[in-house]
């Protein structure tokens, strides 16, 4: 496989949801059209080996405060950037779990890495190209998740 589609994201995206946020299924994840404006908080982990690039999950400041809140079982007021950090981390290890499933034998995952605050807006992987890309909503707030490979792996795929 060489990479996997916005079908995949959304499958795994709806399991994910399911185990971690949304238990009793009353707040899915909603796709559409819209991304969070502005990102406040970038979550990415690296994929290595037989397939390279990076899975990338962008969220409204809000998006990541509630989805950290219902993560670790605390009141959204009760979250700290600590929390959020550790949060958004962890959900982009799960989901980036997920694709690297199906990915070539031999891909290997990074640890998380989170961005905050203005500097989140600025983030870019100018080494790779978006291959699928999921929008949507959580409790009316903001999120997209992307794959995104790199250049000279796609070239010679």
């Amino acid at each position: 496989m060489s990479a996997p589609t916005t079908d995949d994201l959304h499958a795994i995206t709806e399991q994910v949801w399911l185990s971690y946020l949304d238990p009793e299924g009353v707040n899915p994840f909603l796709p559409s059209p819209d991304a969070p404006p502005s990102p406040h908080v970038i979550a990415a982990v690296s994929v290595t080996g037989a397939w390279e690039g990076h899975v990338v999950m962008t969220f409204s400041e809000r998006a990541a405060e509630l989805s950290s809140a219902a993560l670790l079982g605390m009141g959204d007021d009760e979250v700290t950037p600590d929390d959020i950090a550790d949060a958004v981390g962890e959900l982009v290890n799960v989901i980036g779990g997920n694709v690297k499933s199906l990915l070539p034998d031999g891909s290997l995952l990074s640890l998380p890495h989170v961005v905050t605050g203005e500097s989140a807006g600025n983030t870019r992987w100018p080494a790779a190209v978006e291959v699928c890309r999921l929008q949507g909503s959580w409790q009316e707030e903001k999120i997209a998740i992307s794959v995104w490979t790199s250049k000279s792996a796609g070239e010679g795929a």
